[in-house]
């Protein structure tokens, strides 16, 4: 078994896919109308043939409500790997990406936290290196 597809739900996909391939490097993978919204979705730029993250719009009624319950107690909504934190930082800060939390080691990982624009707090984690 393996992750196939995950979600972030978003406030307007056209601004999602925006921040999330302009500025965070992801790739488009589909594009598909469906209904009042489409079939979005994005994958890494290192592992194209990867899981893939849907843009899924945020229209339910829960969704509201669960978005401003997680920013409210600073709880990301979902988290990245990145193989160099410090230089991922520094060039996300350099783009205008806000943060809520800078750098700070989390026991074997590295992590910061910032917001995407369309409602989420989003983890970066870099795996600290192993003892031998």
């Amino acid at each position: 078994m393996r992750i196939n597809l995950t979600s972030v739900l978003v406030d307007d996909q056209e601004k999602a896919l925006r921040f999330y391939t302009d500025v965070l490097g992801f790739k488009k993978k589909r594009d598909m109308p469906l209904g009042e919204h489409r079939w979005l979705t994005v994958t890494s730029a290192e592992d194209p043939r990867g899981p893939e993250l849907v843009l899924e719009p945020d229209s339910h009624p829960a969704a509201g409500p669960f978005k401003r319950a997680l920013v409210g107690d600073g709880i990301p909504f979902a988290s990245f790997a990145v193989e160099d934190l410090g230089t991922e930082f520094d060039r996300l800060r350099q783009a205008g990406v806000r943060f809520t939390q800078e750098p700070a080691g989390m026991g074997p990982v590295m992590t910061a936290v910032f917001d995407d624009t369309c409602g989420n707090l989003i983890q970066i984690v870099q795996r600290r290196p192993t003892e031998p």
